[in-house]
């Protein structure tokens, strides 16, 4: 397979995301298709190829499929902003995908998709993965579908969840759907399955239902994990807490938000086991059951950060990737713009230090507990809040989530620029900039708003005061822990 051209979609996923330095090792010749490739740059083997392309825009495809002998449909919507049009967004990217992929003469599309019986009244999300594999076969191209439960994995959404919850009730009233049974899959299982679908032979399309040794329910996780943890936790059940009102307290407690986490819910009431154990006699692998899986996410959890996870996907966020501006720069136009600059007598990469450790567990340098109640505001409205963290402490890169925020620019001691994914009427960017002045540095902070019509303009002017004092503080609080960063003159 090393002479052959393999594509990889969904990169900036959690799954994508892992599979790609797994193919990568192998040798396989691997292109990227992305809709902002600068978040891959600096992630990627320089033997990687990255195409940029959208699968909802099939004007794009057709340079990132030309030549590929198999092809990764890693891509889904769940996390857009309309949760009412993921299923059609779905439906017409997987449309796109398998008619180029036809056109193109791929041999093979390795999908995966969820487990669930196909007679049941699934769930929108199940529901759509299961559209997603009958659109993709229709195509002619054949098709090598797996089927997967609950992942368990360092930073999978699952995992993330059932993660939240132990280590912070120590009494929880359980939904009814804690109960259902799964088939729980360990990330490292799951890899091995799409990483072993290249070598299959034929010209056939196949359906395998992939999981773990054991099917258990979501309650028998959280008391798994919370033996490994050594934590003693108890369990009410309350039947009437549906998926719909169960969400915005997934929000309120775990990193999820409320539609995600509302579609998860909604995918847990349904049993998801394998039924078909074919996929375990066409591979050579024996999956681990559920205590080795977590104890494996756990080992992993526990440093830093984990190597991927569901929130560094772009479309988490839920807002379309758009651009800054067409030179990069800040835009006057109809954008309305907040920026202000303070002097610090210290270097460059002294002052531009605590901006590249800003938001996650440092905070925000001034009102925190503003930017907490904004973020439970907008969990509340089904925004991103202020969960999902940084993946790294330390360092930064295009791509990363901080907060509500994504990093779409960044320059090492000289410029960050974050997009905003919170619930917004209009488009908002934060950007910082470090130059040297004066045998000091001057540090610039940049707001800008693109309001959408009246509301956009009511929302920035009727907070606008609110705003200056904390853009304020922000810069104030910025430039004193540059002037106390270790090593610094002025510390």
């Amino acid at each position: 397979m090393t002479g052959k051209t393999v594509l990889l979609t969904g990169v900036s996923g959690y799954v994508g995301g892992r599979l790609l330095p797994r193919l990568e090792g192998q040798g396989h010749r691997v292109r990227c298709l992305e809709r902002r490739p600068e978040f891959l740059r600096g992630r990627v083997d320089p033997k990687t190829e990255i195409v940029q392309g959208d699968v909802l825009r099939p004007e794009t495809l057709s340079s990132a499929l030309e030549g590929v002998d198999t092809a990764y449909y890693l891509v889904h919507s769940m996390g857009t902003a309309d949760s009412d049009g993921f299923e059609a967004q779905d439906r017409l990217g997987a449309e796109n995908f398998a008619r180029v992929a036809r056109a193109c003469g791929v041999r093979r599309i390795v999908y995966l998709g969820g487990l669930g019986e196909e007679e049941a009244d699934l769930s929108p999300h199940l529901r759509s993965r299961h559209e997603v594999g009958r659109v993709l076969r229709g195509s002619g191209v054949p098709v090598t579908e797996f089927r997967a439960s609950i992942v368990i994995g360092s930073g999978s959404l699952s995992f993330e969840m059932l993660r939240a919850l132990v280590e912070r009730l120590p009494v929880m009233v359980t939904p009814r759907w804690v109960s259902v049974r799964a088939q729980p899959i360990a990330i490292n299982d799951l890899l091995f399955f799409l990483d072993a679908a290249l070598a299959l032979e034929g010209d056939d399309s196949r359906i395998y239902e992939i999981g773990g040794a054991e099917r258990v329910s979501y309650g028998e996780l959280m008391q798994e994990y919370a033996r490994q943890r050594h934590l003693r936790r108890w369990m009410i059940p309350v039947p009437i807490l549906t998926p719909r009102l169960s969400s915005p307290w997934l929000g309120l407690v775990t990193p999820l938000y409320a539609r995600v986490g509302r579609a998860l819910a909604e995918s847990i009431c349904h049993e998801t086991v394998v039924r078909d154990d074919r996929a375990l006699r066409d591979f050579a692998i024996q999956p681990m059951g559920v205590r080795e899986a977590i104890e494996n996410a756990l080992a992993n959890e526990d440093r830093e950060f984990a190597e991927t996870r569901w929130s560094d996907a772009i479309s988490s966020g839920g807002t379309d990737p758009v651009v800054f501006g067409s030179d990069g720069t800040v835009g006057r136009g109809r954008r309305l713009v907040d920026s202000r600059e303070c002097h610090v007598d210290v270097p460059v990469e002294r002052a531009f230090a605590p901006l590249r450790r800003i938001g996650g567990r440092t905070g925000w340098y001034a009102f925190d507990w503003l930017w907490r109640l904004r973020g439970l505001i907008d969990l509340l409205v089904g925004g991103v809040g202020m969960r999902r963290g940084r993946p790294n402490p330390e360092h930064l890169r295009v791509g990363d989530s901080v907060d509500w925020w994504r990093v779409e620019a960044y320059e090492p001691d000289r410029r960050i620029r974050l997009r905003a994914e919170m619930r917004v009427p209009g488009r908002a960017w934060l950007e910082f900039e470090v130059v040297p002045h004066d045998g000091g540095s001057t540090i610039r902070q940049t707001a800008v708003f693109d309001p959408a019509g009246l509301a956009g303009l009511l929302y920035w002017y009727g907070i606008y005061p609110l705003h200056g004092a904390v853009f304020q503080g922000m810069l104030a609080g910025i430039a004193r822990a540059a002037r106390q960063e270790p090593g610094s003159a002025c510390s």
